[in-house]
């Protein structure tokens, strides 16, 4: 397939070997974006971790919390208080730039943690209980928006570094040595011309003589 597919020329074998030390440079720069990417993406990993388990932490507290609230205070103006709000959260996300992969970002989630006075339900008629229940639930919600930001960055560095473990693979295993023999190729073949020539040249001054 070599013979086939390259021409024995020396023009042909500076193309090659100048393709062969571009090929290698790219090579090494995405094994120190691959690098990069891994390192970033355990850094994100640790930080999933962590938020999920607060997630659950924060549920979990929630949940005694509401409990709490609907023992003491009844279901009815834990209802009432859960339907005075009127507004649902607006959540304004970004994006930022991770070794040169588009991540999501939040930038503003404001309206998910408010003030008592925010919150619809009349503050003079409510129950501390309550106002620590939505408090709780509130705080669970920041959670999972950022568990969400978290776990969609994890998920497209896991995309980037298979892109870039496979075109790293392909140059490493595939391209570069395939151009490497054609270099070879192309070597012996101007070689035995070259021995060819001499052959020739030598006949040529004996038939002189």
């Amino acid at each position: 397939m070599v013979k086939q597919a390259v021409k024995p020329t020396r023009s042909e074998l500076l193309v090659i070997q100048r393709r062969i030390s571009l090929y290698e440079r790219g090579h090494k720069l995405l094994k120190m974006k691959r690098d990069g990417l891994v390192i970033e993406f355990f850094a994100v990993l640790s930080k999933v971790k962590d938020i999920r388990s607060k997630i659950v932490d924060d549920y979990r507290r929630a949940e005694v919390k509401l409990t709490v609230a609907t023992s003491v205070d009844g279901k009815n103006a834990v209802q009432s208080a859960a339907f005075a709000i009127r507004d649902d959260p607006h959540i304004k996300i970004g994006s930022k730039n991770v070794m040169g992969v588009v991540v999501p970002t939040t930038l503003e989630s404001g309206t998910v943690k408010r003030r008592i006075d925010q919150r619809g339900y009349g503050v003079p008629g409510i129950s501390v209980r309550i106002d620590e229940a939505t408090d709780a639930f509130e705080q669970l919600i920041e959670d999972i928006i950022l568990a969400a930001e978290f776990e969609t960055t994890l998920r497209r560095l896991i995309d980037e570094i298979e892109k870039n473990k496979r075109i790293v693979n392909a140059l490493e295993f595939r391209i570069i040595p395939e151009l490497k023999r054609q270099v070879a190729f192309i070597q012996a073949r101007l070689e035995e011309l070259e021995r060819e020539n001499i052959f020739r040249l030598i006949r040529i001054k004996g038939s002189q003589v």
